[in-house]
């Protein structure tokens, strides 16, 4: 039985359709004999062997990509991974990411994106294809959904994907703050959203740290680290506050300052206070961070200083 013989054009439609190699689809379209249809399913195949095959391989290379409709109000942001820097930074691939962030918007979570149609199959079979196509195991590794009467985004050299809520339109601070979400990892918006068992045992975990530290300081006769005795806002109390003030007080009379004074000093050291037992605040909230652009102030500042407020934000990365 002769060959079926496959026209370039023929090829080069299913080539388009799959992104698969020219030799690739050569060898499905004579495999299929010349059916389209069919030879799709033949390189469907193909990655179902390869993806088989590298299913215990780790996929943390990739692309983050976003994407938010028309009106600003609706954002996602997904991560597709690969194996490989190499493949993650290539043009094919990253068009890929982009084109499933596209159809990822429609969803609200990434069971139901996975399940929807990516040009005939789904797209987890189309994750499969590629699979093939490439030759490294591609699954979406992350998916975050954000919705806000204004929603902007960051995405930091395709490794890093941001979006930002806020309560009414300033593209400016959007992307000022999603710029920020990307470079310092926030987790939270406020304090107010911590787990006060969260809190104590962070707390104690923290200060367990500091302790071990100071030991092997002493030992060296270095400068020993300041042991905070609270690590967030939520535990500062008006109690703790006051306390605070009256020590802050006793020291000035120790130190012989006159009283007439203390007034222009109590300020700065209850300041510096509170940002020495803030700690996980300053490195786990957004508005309690120091603003990236003006460290003087922190996000709250920056954003009240704008008139608008922050009504939420999702981060995804690689990894």
């Amino acid at each position: 039985m002769s060959e079926v013989k496959i026209s370039a054009a023929e090829v080069n439609k299913l080539r388009k359709a799959t992104g698969a190699g020219m030799m690739d689809c050569k060898k499905a379209l004579v495999e299929a004999g010349g059916d389209f249809d069919a030879a799709i399913d033949v390189l469907r195949k193909k990655g179902q062997k390869v993806a088989e095959k590298r299913a215990d391989r780790d996929s943390s290379e990739g692309a983050a990509a976003v994407k938010i409709n028309d009106n600003n109000t609706v954002g996602v942001a997904i991560v597709l991974g690969c194996e490989t820097d190499f493949v993650g930074k290539n043009e094919n691939f990253l068009a890929l990411a982009n084109q499933m962030a596209e159809k990822a918007i429609n969803f609200d979570n990434k069971e139901d994106f996975l399940a929807s149609d990516f040009g005939g199959m789904t797209v987890a079979e189309k994750l499969v294809e590629q699979t093939g196509v490439i030759g490294e195991k591609l699954e979406i590794n992350a998916f975050e959904k954000l919705e806000a009467p204004y929603v902007g985004s960051y995405v930091h050299i395709n490794k890093i994907g941001a979006l930002v809520g806020l309560s009414q339109e300033d593209e400016t601070v959007a992307k000022d703050v999603a710029m920020q979400v990307a470079s310092m990892g926030a987790t939270t918006l406020s304090y107010k959203d911590f787990d006060p068992a969260f809190v104590a045992s962070e707390t104690e975990a923290r200060i367990a740290v500091i302790e071990k530290d100071n030991e092997e300081l002493a030992r060296l006769g270095k400068t020993l680290k300041n042991v905070p005795q609270y690590i967030s806002m939520s535990q500062l109390t008006p109690e703790v506050l006051a306390q605070a003030e009256a020590d802050a007080k006793a020291e000035l009379k120790a130190e012989g300052k006159p009283e007439q004074i203390w007034d222009k000093i109590l300020p700065g050291k209850m300041d510096r206070f509170i940002s020495d037992n803030t700690t996980l605040d300053q490195e786990q909230c957004l508005l309690d961070q120091k603003f990236i652009k003006d460290e003087k102030m922190t996000v709250a500042d920056y954003v009240a200083s704008k008139n608008v407020e922050v009504t939420g934000f999702k981060r995804v990365s690689l990894g």
